[in-house]
């Protein structure tokens, strides 16, 4: 892959700065803004009749981020500076983190500043910040766009036993759809709070013939055989976000409480088998690198063979394909011998 070719564009929830006030404290009636500007301690709200607008983004191997012709906010072209991540609490002594996007126009002057809220937001709420983190914005955004199983979730093996995904190790073997069997390379485990963009998405018992619940992350990919079109997407091998399935009956979110996420990585992408679906394993790009360890980092340099040759393009299925309740069954029936 060319050092400047970009990834698929990746979509996140954002607030405009405009939405989001100090209402308390020495910052008291402006927008929230960037780290520099910002002092702990004051308090925010916001506005009335907020709503969290799709910014699609677009990220090259030079780990620069800019916004894609498909989004619903800010301008397509524009780049992107990643400036913090920030931490709220609320009077009931909950923590949230967001992480501020600021636009910057042609002239290298910011144009716009949006929040992306880790968790939700609700109006005539108090937030109080008390944390402005300049050194791991990057590795929080990166924990959003890891694609992660759950504890517990059973990972196809070479054997093809079933085993827990907490129970593999590196060097394990394990059945991948493409390239055979394939070891283990790295894995990580983080626990979270199960809420907003960490919220896990739930695929029950024989929704997409699977033998048992299967639980992700919400921008995990599964990998669907269709032998006939019934979702009308012109094409047989499609890759669908779980987000996209939710119908808040047989896929649905698993709000509350903590979860513990599982990322496997290989030396290249692969489509794995995770409770008999098959489903992608951890891609490296610009964007999720961050959540590497510096000296695997390092060891895979900026241009990561069987992750940078994007070897599952034009797979994706948009999310205006499976706006429907149905389309979950139509995915399990287009899949059937």
């Amino acid at each position: 892959m060319h050092p400047d070719r970009k990834t698929p564009p990746q979509s996140v929830p954002v607030y405009p700065a405009a939405q989001l006030v100090a209402t308390d404290g020495a910052n008291m009636g402006d927008a929230i803004s960037f780290a520099s500007e910002l002092l702990l301690d004051d308090v925010y709200e916001l506005t009335y009749g907020s709503t969290q607008q799709r910014l699609s983004m677009l990220v090259s191997a030079q780990n620069a981020f800019e916004i894609a012709p498909d989004t619903e906010v800010g301008n397509a072209g524009a780049r992107l500076h990643l400036d913090c991540a920030l931490t709220f609490m609320s009077p009931d002594g909950q923590t949230t983190d967001a992480i501020v996007l600021v636009e910057v126009d042609e002239n290298k002057n910011a144009a716009e500043i949006y929040v992306v809220p880790l968790s939700a937001l609700s109006s005539r709420l108090e937030y109080r910040l008390v944390g402005i983190d300049t050194t791991t914005a990057h590795q929080k955004f990166a924990q959003v766009a890891c694609v992660s199983f759950t504890r517990g979730t059973h990972i196809t093996m070479a054997s093809g036993e079933q085993r827990p995904i907490e129970d593999l190790k590196v060097g394990d073997r394990v059945l991948t759809r493409n390239d055979g069997i394939k070891a283990v390379r790295w894995i990580s485990q983080t626990t979270v709070r199960a809420v907003g963009e960490f919220a896990p998405i739930c695929i029950s018992a024989g929704t997409l013939n699977n033998a048992n619940d299967l639980i992700v992350s919400p921008d995990h990919r599964l990998f669907i055989y269709q032998r006939e079109d019934h979702l009308g997407a012109g094409r047989s091998e499609l890759l669908v976000k779980a987000r996209h399935l939710v119908n808040g009956d047989t896929v649905r979110v698993q709000d509350g409480g903590f979860v513990d996420y599982f990322q496997l990585l290989f030396d290249g992408h692969q489509i794995i088998y995770a409770e008999g679906i098959a489903a992608e394993s951890m891609l490296i790009d610009s964007r999720t690198k961050a959540v590497l360890p510096q000296e695997l980092s390092d060891a895979m340099g900026d241009v990561i063979p069987g992750h940078s040759d994007r070897r599952h393009d034009g797979l994706d299925v948009s999310a205006p394909l499976l706006d429907r309740p149905d389309a979950a069954e139509l995915l399990r029936k287009a899949s059937m011998r």
